[in-house]
């Protein structure tokens, strides 16, 4: 077919002839084929051929990855949340939360570890549960280092977290710390620890063994305290336990780690921010105890723990922390500055609740003789024959709670630091 008969225009069929018949239908077929061929077609369309020999192949660019919906890791199935955890501890009265992987979580109730029902907990559970509760910085560190320890607050209660690395994997310790701080009188402690919490100035220690009460004790001290004094108080912990709104007095909290570096570093510092009374929440080493009696004996209170079982004996675990040709000098500045030293420890009662029972010394005149000295006999026979001054040896204690009735002759027996003078006191020998 020439040019121009392609181009020439198909005339309308005359009228009463019939119209032309359609094309074979190959004819068809292969004429849509070149329409098709003609018209723009979409990559879904566009058929796949193969490539001619020696061509050169076009790759297609790689499809763009769907973003992750989070790159957290998730808890295995049937595990509850931490938050469910940490929950339900609450309204169980429990204190303490142990997790660990490949272990079954544990309660601590009134001093006693219980397992619960939940299931097993497995690696990706528990990144998952620090992931409630700690930041992508505070994960990293603990990555780091093997070892973190913080806070976090719920709106029933703070919760202390210590996060560490075992031979079976990772685990943490939660303490549920109530937000509600409770008084000397619904703590049932001696009358004294009022006495001592009016003083203006000097050294108050608070000791024990961890878990036995310390810092519920020292919050109770500090909230008397900032109902009736007017005083500017600097508290310098790690972590920050019990929260204190200023009232009559006026508080600042540190915590070491978060708002200071070191516990030193914080006391120091504390010396040139106008405080009446500072709080320093464990007194680890000799640097800190010398900053402490400085500040103690430049006008200022200062209360601090440390982690001994009786008050002689923590008199005898700070000199230690001296060499023998400065320990008089130090008996001496411990003589002339200390207000009182309270050894604490808890126990269960019958009534399936906890008591605190105390060994508290008193700083009198006569006492001040004695800790100079360092006869340590007599302070324990001074502190037995002066109960009207306030002071109380644990045995004491032990053995008014067993006469109130509170505890069992076996838990007094158990809980005395010299069993056999506990054991003639129940027999009415002493």
């Amino acid at each position: 077919m020439t040019e121009q008969q392609r181009q020439r225009p198909v005339a309308p069929p005359p009228p009463g002839r019939r119209p032309p018949a359609p094309p074979p239908p190959g004819r068809v077929r292969a004429a849509a084929t070149d329409a098709t061929q003609q018209m723009p077609v979409s990559a879904k369309t566009r058929p796949t051929m193969p490539p001619r020999p020696g061509a050169t192949v076009m790759k297609a660019a790689p499809a763009m990855p769907k973003a992750p919906t989070s790159n957290k890791p998730q808890r295995s199935p049937g595990q509850p949340s931490l938050d469910e955890i940490i929950r339900q501890a609450n309204e169980d009265g429990f204190s303490d939360i142990h997790l660990g992987v490949g272990e079954v979580p544990r309660m601590r109730d009134r001093g006693e570890i219980a397992p619960t029902e939940y299931p097993l907990t497995d690696e990706a559970t528990f990144w998952s549960w620090l992931h409630e509760v700690l930041t992508d910085q505070e994960i990293q560190k603990f990555k780091d280092t093997k070892e973190f320890d913080g806070a976090t607050q719920y709106d029933f209660a703070r919760v202390r977290i210590n996060v560490f690395d075992t031979l079976n994997g990772p685990a943490i310790v939660m303490r549920l710390i109530p937000l509600k701080i409770l008084t000397m009188e619904q703590l049932r402690l001696p009358p004294v620890f009022k006495d001592i919490s009016d003083a203006h100035k000097g050294l108050i220690l608070v000791t024990g063994p961890t878990g036995s009460g310390k810092s519920t004790t020292m919050a109770a001290m500090i909230d008397y305290i900032n109902k009736e004094h007017a005083k500017h108080i600097i508290t310098i912990e790690d972590p920050i336990e019990f929260v204190h709104k200023s009232r009559k007095s006026l508080i600042k909290q540190r915590e070491v780690g978060q708002h200071t570096l070191l516990f030193d570093n914080a006391l120091k510092a504390a010396l040139r921010e106008d405080p009446d009374l500072i709080l320093v929440g464990e007194m680890r080493d000799r640097g800190t105890v010398n900053t402490a009696l400085k500040a103690a004996q430049t006008g200022h209170l200062v209360m601090g723990t440390l982690h001994t079982n009786s008050a002689i004996k923590t008199i005898e675990r700070i000199l230690n922390l001296y060499n023998a040709d400065e320990q008089h000098s130090m008996r001496v500045a411990l003589a002339e500055s200390v207000v009182s030293i309270i050894a604490q420890g808890l126990c269960r009662t019958t009534d399936g609740k906890r008591a605190a029972y105390h060994d508290i010394l008193i700083n009198t005149e006569t006492m001040k003789e004695y800790i100079a000295k360092g006869q340590y006999e007599e302070m324990n026979e001074l502190m037995m024959t002066s109960e009207f001054d306030g002071m109380l040896t644990m045995n004491m204690a032990l053995f008014n709670l067993y006469q109130e009735g509170r505890i069992t002759e076996e838990t007094a027996l158990e809980k005395s630091p010299t069993p056999n003078e506990m054991a003639q006191m129940l027999r009415g020998r002493i």
